[in-house]
C-alpha cells in the first residue's frame, strides 16, 4: 500500500515525528521525550491533558484541558512552532456568547478542534445541567464564539468530521450518564447548521473483547483515507482495580460513516509506562488529537496519560491500516 495514496489531505512537514525504534514490533510507538507537557505547567494548573492540537498559520495551536488547583477543568489556548514545546495562555478562554442561558461556564474539559471550510470548531464536554457537548467557532483562536450546546445531557466525546458529507456536518458522540460512565457506545449525528442535531445513527458499541468491554469513545477527528475514515478511539476495560483506558482503531465507510468496515480486535496502545499508569487517574491513554502528513503518511497522536500528562505516539498510515485489517472484526 502506498502511503502517498492513502491519506486524503495536505503535507505537514513540520509536524512532530520520530522513526520507529529498531526492533520494536507494535503499530504505535511513543515519543521518546514523553510527556511533552508535565505537571504544573502554568501557575494556575496542576495538570494539562486530554487536549486538542491542530496546524495553524504555519505552526500549531492547541486548545488545552487545564485542571486548576481547585481540581476544576477549563479550556486554555496555546501555540507551538514544533508541536512539542508549548506556550500556553495563563488565562482561560473567554468565549463570546450572546445567550446568558448557556454562557455560564461551570467546567469545560476534553476538547477537540476541527477545521471545516474556513472555520475552526471547538467541541468539548460542557456543563448544562450535566455534561453535554459544547461548541464554539473561531478563525484566529483569539475571538471565539460559543454556540448552542449540541445535545441534551448526558453526552461526551463530541468529535466532528473535517468536511461536510452530503451537505451535512457530522459529529460522533457518546450518550452517557452523570457519573464516571460505566457504559457507552458511539453514535453519529448530523446537522445543517451546527446547531440543530438529529438523524442519530449507531456506529459501534462496547464489548467483544475485554480491553473495550465497558465503553468506547471517539478520539481525534476522523482521518480521511482511500480506505475509509480512520477513527482512533478509546476502549475501556473494567478491572477489580478500576478502569483501564486503551486505544483502538477502526475504518468507517467514506459516505456512510456510521457503518464500520473494520475494527481492531486488540488494542493499538495500552497504558504501560509510568506517565500512563501513575497519576490522578491511573492506567489511562486517552487520544484527543492527531497531526497528519499526507505526503509521507505520518501520524502523531496526542493523548492524555493518567489524567495528568500530555503525550504523543506515532504511527504510519499504511502500517496502521494493514494492522486494522489483519486484526479486525469485519462488519
Amino acid at each position: 500500500m502506498s502511503a502517498k495514496l492513502t491519506i486524503i489531505g495536505t503535507s505537514l512537514p513540520n509536524m512532530p515525528w520520530e522513526d520507529k525504534p529498531v526492533g520494536y514490533n507494535e503499530v504505535l510507538w511513543r515519543h521518546s521525550g514523553n510527556p511533552v507537557i508535565d505537571t504544573n505547567p502554568i501557575p494556575c494548573a496542576q495538570s494539562i491533558y486530554n487536549s486538542a492540537v491542530i496546524p495553524f498559520a504555519g505552526a500549531f495551536v492547541g486548545v488545552f484541558r487545564v485542571d486548576y488547583k481547585s481540581c476544576m477543568p477549563f479550556l486554555h489556548t496555546g501555540t507551538s512552532n514544533d508541536g512539542l514545546q508549548w506556550d500556553i495562555e495563563h488565562e482561560r478562554i473567554q468565549f463570546i456568547c450572546d445567550d446568558p442561558e448557556i454562557a455560564t461556564m461551570t467546567y469545560a474539559y476534553d476538547p477537540r478542534v476541527c477545521k471545516i471550510e474556513d472555520d475552526y470548531y471547538i467541541t468539548w464536554c460542557n456543563c448544562y445541567h450535566g455534561p453535554t457537548i459544547g461548541v464554539a467557532r473561531t478563525r484566529d483562536f483569539k475571538t471565539i464564539y460559543q454556540m448552542e450546546n449540541s445535545y441534551l445531557p448526558f453526552n461526551r466525546n463530541g468529535v466532528l468530521f473535517p468536511r461536510k458529507i452530503k451537505g451535512k456536518f457530522l459529529m460522533l458522540n457518546r450518550p452517557s450518564d452523570n457519573g464516571h460512565t460505566p457504559f457507552g457506545d458511539i453514535f453519529l449525528s448530523e446537522s445543517d447548521d451546527m446547531i440543530h442535531w438529529g438523524r442519530h445513527r449507531f456506529v459501534m458499541g462496547a464489548g467483544g473483547q475485554w480491553w473495550q468491554g465497558t465503553k468506547v469513545g471517539a478520539g481525534p477527528n476522523p482521518i480521511e483515507t482511500t480506505e475509509g475514515w480512520l477513527l482512533i478511539y478509546h476502549g475501556v476495560l473494567n478491572t477489580c482495580n478500576g478502569f483501564v483506558y486503551n486505544m483502538g482503531a477502526a475504518l468507517l465507510d467514506i459516505d456512510k460513516p456510521w457503518k464500520v468496515l473494520h475494527r481492531t480486535n486488540r488494542y493499538i496502545l495500552n497504558p504501560e509506562l509510568p506517565y500512563e499508569t501513575t497519576g490522578k487517574t491511573p492506567n489511562v491513554a486517552f487520544p484527543c488529537a492527531a497531526l497528519v502528513d499526507a505526503l509521507t503518511g505520518r501520524i502523531a497522536i496526542y493523548y492524555g496519560g493518567a489524567d495528568t500528562y500530555t503525550c504523543i505516539a506515532y504511527t504510519q498510515i499504511d502500517e496502521l491500516i494493514d494492522f486494522i485489517k489483519a486484526n479486525s472484526e469485519v462488519f
